[in-house]
């Protein structure tokens, strides 16, 4: 992969710009991604490395227990040789237990989305989640109009996104 952008452009503009190159080079083209807003996430860590920070644990085991308490999740079911593999895909999982499926053994799973693909909705509930247990543990939250300029940085970026994806 190229260490940095040579051009870019529609798929029209790239192919005429590639047909001008007069080498060998192999390039890579991917399409152009908007930045998730960091307004949003970036407080979202910021409150977690707060909270990590006063419970004395480090910010990745944080994220991941808000996750469980307050972020998007869904079950599946599968063979048991299967687990890992599921546990590999998913930001954090649970066994819940083993299930009898016509017959055949099954592991059922609590699987939690990792933040980046939640919608505005869904973000805000897991910032909101954040915020009650910084304000548990005594510690003092981020200006309510600064929580609001996030949210709405990220809720016109998941528009934006969800528009370039129908």
């Amino acid at each position: 992969m190229a260490d940095k952008a040579i051009a870019t452009g529609t798929a029209r503009d790239l192919v005429f710009m590639l047909a001008k190159l007069e080498d060998d080079t192999v390039y890579d083209v991917v399409p152009h991604r908007e930045k998730r807003s960091l307004n949003a996430n970036g407080l979202l860590w910021a409150c977690i490395s707060e909270i990590a920070n006063k419970i004395g644990h480090d910010k990745w085991s944080v994220y991941l227990n808000m996750l469980k308490s307050y972020g998007q999740y869904t079950y599946v079911l599968c063979k048991p040789h299967a687990v890992a593999k599921v546990k590999e895909v998913w930001r954090e999982t649970e066994e819940i237990g083993e299930l009898d499926v016509d017959g055949q053994k099954a592991v059922q799973l609590l699987c939690y989305y990792g933040s980046s693909t939640y919608d505005t909705k869904e973000f805000s509930r897991l910032l909101d989640g954040v915020i009650q247990e910084m304000k548990n543990l005594g510690l003092e939250p981020p200006p309510s109009e600064q929580m609001q300029q996030a949210l709405l940085a990220w809720s016109e970026l998941t528009e934006k996104k969800n528009a370039q994806t129908n």
